[in-house]
């Protein structure tokens, strides 16, 4: 959408207004996004009665197509953005989602407390690009800042001590994912989950694919609707889905 469109529309109704009518709009178009095909591919790999991450939940789009498309599960969300919490919550309120449990914190491999930013370009605040204030992290800094708890995965106890396996993750928190990942290795090794994430071409993908690597991960993309191993001589993508070794 372009920003001159945004920031007429964020004047128009307000911008928590906008967000949730613009999260309304993608939960009910997603499955025609083909931007989104790899997402939905992930989501048929995911069994039914276990748990799901959905890491940077943001305004609840893939948290609500995760908690309504498979039987019993539980999906876990974690989003630390004061704006993005606000509109994730009117979201499960609407759609009376009572499978779905929100952590309002960011995750790393340390634990206290972070800045974030919410990056505004072209006087648009753009929540999508919200993340971590970082040294790692070059791009979209200017806008407004915010604090956050940091949490380690490994140290949540409601995940260590699940009752049901996590049997995937999805996670998009723009350029941290291998700090996330990284503070989260005995969970990854106790439960094998697949591993959804949306990485760009830089050294946090190479980090996480090293890492998931060490872990006995497989890296496949979605290639016309088929699940293929990663060539980076052939595949040009964001969207990366890691298999265990048990799958594999």
């Amino acid at each position: 959408m372009k920003s001159t469109i945004k920031y007429t529309l964020h004047k128009l109704f307000g911008f928590n207004t906008y967000l949730f009518i613009f999260s309304l709009f993608k939960i009910y178009t997603l499955k025609r996004d083909k931007n989104e095909k790899d997402f939905f591919q992930f989501l048929r790999l995911i069994p039914e009665n276990t748990s799901v991450l959905d890491i940077g939940a943001n305004i609840g789009i893939m948290t609500v197509h995760l908690a309504r498309s498979i039987n019993n599960v539980t999906v876990y969300c974690f989003e630390p953005m004061p704006n993005n919490i606000l509109t994730f919550k009117r979201i499960v309120n609407y759609f009376k989602l009572k499978n779905v449990h929100l952590f309002e914190t960011a995750l790393g491999n340390t634990e206290g407390t972070i800045k974030m930013v919410m990056p505004i370009i072209n006087s648009v605040k753009m929540q999508g690009l919200s993340h971590v204030i970082h040294k790692s992290i070059a791009e979209n800094n200017e806008g407004e800042v915010f604090s956050a708890s940091l949490k380690m995965l490994d140290n949540i106890e409601l995940l260590v001590n699940n009752s049901k396996r996590i049997s995937a993750i999805k996670i998009d928190v723009e350029n941290f994912e291998f700090f996330v990942l990284e503070g989260a290795q005995n969970l990854i090794i106790k439960n094998q989950p697949i591993i959804y994430a949306e990485l760009w071409e830089n050294e946090n993908r190479d980090n996480c694919f090293d890492l998931l690597q060490r872990l006995n991960y497989s890296t496949f993309v979605v290639d016309n609707d088929k699940l293929l191993g990663f060539d980076k001589t052939i595949h040009k993508t964001q969207n990366f889905i890691f298999l265990p070794p048990v799958i594999v």
